[in-house]
């Protein structure tokens, strides 16, 4: 344990500090995880978290920090918010088929490299009160079970879609932790309040989430839209919609997100028209135009590969048209296998809608 002199007052110091930064959320918590450590094994060993080699790769440093970070002993956890109180527009946006649905999260800018810069600058200011320390940033840039730290110190519960949820903050919030190598004291954490509601649950377009609390990624249009390599099952393609990348339905339709507080954060608003673009507009991005255009956001991790066929998936989805006919017997003929074969299952669907069942042969 690194011996310390705390000041009594060091929490109270500690969240002004995190306000300061902008985190609207925060707690501190011990570094104990072992109910989660078990559910986290479990989802592993039922192959739920489908090609995501990584999650099982890192499994035992993601439900001990202490072999994360060796030496830590408290754990400062915070929240930020993004995006606007636009659930109407979110809802317009997926049920108008001829425009593309980006998840709320990726409109903007990517939120990693902010929050690190914040939370580094936390611990800078954390030294200059209690002298040099031990610790480490994470933003979702390690094996870190962050929500369940998160609900341990006390910022909001894991609800039945797995995010988590925070009573008056509703489930629109980025998380970041801080390791340290001191103890600093602890909050409550935080109570379930989900109750009887299976909104989340029913309103899912996969079915991903299979049980309360149980989510298998594979089914999930976030993990199909954006990690998921390759071509997209076709079992879930017409699910899918026109979304194409990420999913919000399950928080759009939480009872907690309707009344909860928002913060408008500049850097969070959409880029590059992203809420309201169609999928006509997004298919012509060459790679070039794509790399400029996704500089410093969350799109850029999906590659230009996924983008187009996550788009000529939506395509597929689609009303009937000329135009979205003619995009697709373009990319039909693509060099690359994944993006041919997505636009020739979305031809065979615009045609199903539009021409003699015959020309399908």
């Amino acid at each position: 344990m690194n011996s310390k002199t705390i000041p009594s007052d060091i929490r109270s110091r500690i969240e002004s500090l995190v306000r300061q930064s902008g985190f609207q959320h925060f707690g501190i918590t011990g570094i104990a995880l072992d109910d989660d450590a078990r559910h986290l094994h479990n989802w592993l060993a039922l192959d739920r978290h489908g090609e995501m080699q990584w999650m099982q790769n890192h499994a035992e440093l993601r439900a001990n920090p202490d072999a994360l970070l060796p030496g830590t002993i408290s754990v400062i956890s915070v929240g930020l918010d993004y995006g606007r109180r636009d659930e109407e527009e979110a809802w317009t946006n997926i049920h108008d088929g001829d425009r593309a649905y980006v998840a709320r999260y990726a409109l903007g800018r990517d939120y990693h490299k902010m929050m690190r810069q914040r939370l580094q600058k936390l611990a800078d200011e954390i030294a200059s009160m209690v002298g040099a320390f031990g610790h480490r940033v994470f933003v979702d840039s390690a094996p870190v079970l962050e929500r369940a730290i998160a609900r341990n110190a006390g910022l909001g519960w894991i609800g039945k879609h797995t995010c988590l949820i925070d009573k008056q903050g509703g489930s629109w919030f980025f998380l970041g932790e801080l390791f340290l190598d001191f103890e600093l004291p602890a909050d409550e954490p935080a109570t379930e309040h989900c109750g009887t509601c299976t909104r989340c649950i029913d309103v899912c377009p996969t079915q991903a989430i299979v049980a309360p609390y149980q989510l298998d990624a594979r089914k999930c249009i976030a993990y199909l839209t954006i990690e998921h390599p390759g071509s997209i099952p076709i079992e879930y393609r017409e699910a899918i919609g026109n979304r194409i990348f990420g999913c919000d339905d399950c928080q759009l339709v939480c009872p907690w997100n309707k009344f909860a507080k928002r913060t408008d954060e500049p850097d969070f608003r959409a880029r590059n028209d992203l809420d309201t673009a169609t999928l006509a507009d997004l298919i012509v991005w060459t790679e070039d135009e794509f790399l400029k255009r996704t500089e410093g956001t969350a799109i850029r991790r999906s590659g230009y590969q996924r983008w187009q066929r996550n788009i000529l998936i939506a395509l597929g989805n689609a009303p009937y048209s000329e135009q979205t006919l003619s995009i697709l017997r373009e990319y039909a003929a693509h060099d690359d296998e994944v993006v041919s074969e997505s636009a020739q299952w979305a031809l065979k669907q615009q045609l199903s809608r539009g021409l003699d069942p015959a020309m399908l042969k």
